[in-house]
């Protein structure tokens, strides 16, 4: 019997599933949608879209799955909907998988010991 990842506290995936969650620091209204580094221990994501009745949240949801060749309903904000801070659940990708493929350069991923 393997252990169940973590997602956070109280979540949990289903048994057998990989999946991380991440930070994102969004700045809405942007050019173009992309990473744009990091904010603290978030990734900065500029999206195009207005922050208005979720659709930058759709947007953001979208960008990432496509970014990681996944679903996007395995791409979910757990929390942080209405704010810029908002924290992404993501199926099917490790965390250091997520960020090599989101980061443009690989020096900025963040990585924790806890």
């Amino acid at each position: 019997m393997g252990r169940k990842p973590l997602v956070r506290p109280g979540h949990r995936l289903p048994d057998q599933e990989v999946g991380c969650e991440l930070a994102v620091f969004a700045v809405p209204r942007s050019s173009r949608t992309e990473v744009a580094g990091m904010h603290g221990d978030a990734l900065r994501i500029r999206v195009a879209a207005p922050p208005v009745e979720g659709v930058a949240n759709e947007a953001i949801r979208r960008f990432v799955a496509d970014s990681l060749g996944i679903s996007i309903s395995d791409v979910s904000v757990v929390s942080g909907a209405t704010g810029r801070r908002k924290r992404l659940s993501v199926s099917g990708v490790d965390r250091m998988s997520a960020m090599s493929r989101l980061l443009p350069d690989p020096d900025l991923i963040v990585t924790r010991t806890s």
